[in-house]
């Protein structure tokens, strides 16, 4: 059901979409503030409405849909606008790409593996992943309005620093584990060429006249 606690909270991560993104067009502390805060709401959404899905068993094909949906759309908004808004460094604009692509990749592949209903499991290095991801970004939301975490005659550890790092350490693990997508994907299609035919139907239509 549409209305069930799980599929509310799934659907709030994408509600919430529009109010980050509304955050980078007002100057100043607070908004940054406000944008971490959202985002770590939609994050702890992600955990909690799989966990109420499964401990009410409530778990729903619609919820299942728009789970991974909802987690990209909300990763890729808010890599497109840090970009956009030139909140990262040139540099780190790279492992925004990588992430990126790394999420059409892996959705290109499960799409692949549900026609041949096989299934792919999340892997602890993609999880990983995930939370080095999910600790990078509201750091970068908040960006320079976040404190110095430490300030020495050799290195000044910054809020956007701490969140640059993070990007590029989960950017490497993406890459890791995109591979390791990849390569189990390759496997299932050099074992199913071609997708399960469709059951044949008999034709009822009437002729084609030649008008259309």
């Amino acid at each position: 059901m549409v209305t069930s606690l799980p599929n509310l909270l799934t659907l709030s991560r994408i509600v919430v979409i529009p109010l980050v993104v509304a955050t980078f067009y007002f100057d100043g502390a607070a908004p940054r503030w406000a944008a971490c805060g959202l985002f770590v709401a939609a994050a702890v959404t992600d955990w909690f409405d799989g966990y109420l899905a499964r401990t009410r068993n409530q778990v729903s094909s619609l919820g299942r849909f728009l789970d991974p949906i909802a987690d990209k759309l909300l990763v890729a908004s808010v890599l497109f606008m840090l970009a956009a808004f030139q909140r990262v460094s040139v540099f780190s604009v790279l492992p925004a790409a990588v992430i990126l692509l790394r999420e059409l990749l892996v959705s290109g592949l499960r799409e692949f593996l549900a026609e041949v209903r096989v299934g792919m499991p999340v892997t602890r290095l993609a999880k990983w992943k995930t939370g080095i991801q999910m600790v990078a970004l509201p750091v970068l939301l908040v960006g320079d309005a976040g404190p110095i975490f430490l300030d020495t005659r050799v290195l000044v550890l910054t809020t956007p620093l701490l969140g640059e790092t993070c990007l590029w350490v989960a950017a490497l693990l993406t890459l890791v584990t995109g591979w390791d997508y990849l390569r189990a994907g390759l496997e299932h299609m050099h074992a199913n060429p071609s997708p399960p035919k469709a059951p044949e139907q008999r034709d009822t239509r009437p002729a084609s006249t030649g008008a259309e």
